[in-house]
């Protein structure tokens, strides 16, 4: 598209075909003409979708907002393969390689990643809490906010702990389970690892059930129930919450652990309502009107990547200046419930009568 950041793909062909392969968070896409003797030679893309990008196959005359890369068809009416990115955090380079920094796929690559961990557990990445290292994509490349909370749940470590204390617990566990019984099979050895799982382990298969049940497939938003039904620990109500030193929010049930961050208010745990799963949309005299209107909202809308959610929180408690400031005003206005002029003109004399004082709402 003419807006569009990434670079122009020298790439022109009749009849081409497009296959992929994912590895981490990216995605390399490659272009093939059907007849190699007559077309281009193939081309390579690798695409980063930041946080709200993502492909999309439209009719060519309705295409998307943001589509800032087209792949055409020559069927009647065409279509167009679309790369969207409203933000533009997403990006696209030229040519096969992966981006040098990212380690082996937790999916596709498992052995690979599991012994880039264990092998590299003196480097000083590994001095952070547990819960910062899992979004450290040199080791752990695919791993994002939500998957990192559901792993450490379901395992129970506190997000807060020493990466490295965890880890090497884990190497001495392994060590010593093969000098008990060197001579197990692979098939007993696979199943202790499915009875008993250790993080690497969760780190292969938590994204695999996300994958093998498309609970995060855009094009059907009606994937977003049973997405809230599979989460057990992220954003669901009783669970805490912290923000690690890099802004994040960590979702996680317990004690934080030693490495929290000192003076850090730890949010509140909301009560899980015994009615939420049977009837989300049941009155309660709990609830306030805004607090209904967003869970009408939050029903009715398609999930948001964990990445998106965690910009708009930081969104939210950062300054902002200028004109974006009023954009903010205006779009977050019809979220609250509207107030009688009466019942302000009543506050602000009771605030003047009474200033100084404390007196109940």
């Amino acid at each position: 598209s003419a807006v569009g950041r990434g670079p122009e793909v020298p790439f022109r062909s009749e009849a081409y075909s497009i296959s992929a392969v994912a590895r981490g968070k990216e995605l390399r896409l490659t272009l093939s003409a059907l007849d190699p003797a007559a077309g281009p030679h193939a081309q390579d893309l690798v695409f980063r979708f930041g946080m709200s990008g993502s492909f999309r196959l439209c009719p060519a005359a309705e295409l998307p907002r943001h589509a800032h890369l087209r792949f055409l068809t020559r069927e009647s009416p065409p279509r167009a393969l679309c790369f969207v990115d409203p933000r533009r955090f997403g990006s696209w380079r030229l040519g096969d390689a992966w981006q040098p920094e990212r380690g082996p796929c937790v999916v596709s690559e498992y052995q690979a990643f599991r012994e880039n961990v264990l092998k590299n557990l003196d480097d000083r990445a590994f001095d952070k809490p547990i819960c910062e290292v899992l979004l450290n994509q040199k080791y752990f490349n695919g791993i994002g906010n939500y998957l990192r909370a559901e792993i450490l749940y379901r395992l129970k470590i506190p997000p807060f702990e020493k990466a490295r204390t965890v880890l090497e617990a884990l190497k001495e566990q392994e060590q010593e389970r093969r000098k008990k019984d060197p001579s197990l099979t692979l098939s007993k050895k696979l199943k202790l690892k499915q009875e008993n799982p250790d993080l690497l382990e969760l780190c292969h298969t938590v994204p695999k059930e996300v994958i093998m049940a498309e609970l995060l497939d855009p094009e059907h938003s009606d994937n977003y129930a049973a997405f809230k039904d599979w989460l057990q620990c992220y954003l669901v109500p009783g669970m805490s919450s912290l923000r690690d030193r890099n802004g994040r929010t960590i979702w996680f049930q317990g004690e934080p652990g030693p490495m929290a961050p000192k003076g850090e208010p730890r949010k509140t745990p909301r009560k899980k309502s015994p009615q939420l799963k049977a009837d989300p949309e049941a009155p309660s005299p709990r609830v306030t009107p805004r607090a209904s209107k967003r869970r009408r909202r939050a029903a009715a809308s398609p999930p948001r990547s964990e990445e998106k959610e965690e910009e708009e929180e930081e969104e939210a408690e950062g300054p902002r200046k200028g004109r974006a400031r009023g954009r903010r005003k205006v779009t977050a206005a019809p979220a609250s419930p509207e107030v009688p002029p009466s019942v302000t003109r009543s506050r602000r004399t009771s605030a003047r009568k009474g200033k100084g004082e404390t007196g109940s709402p």
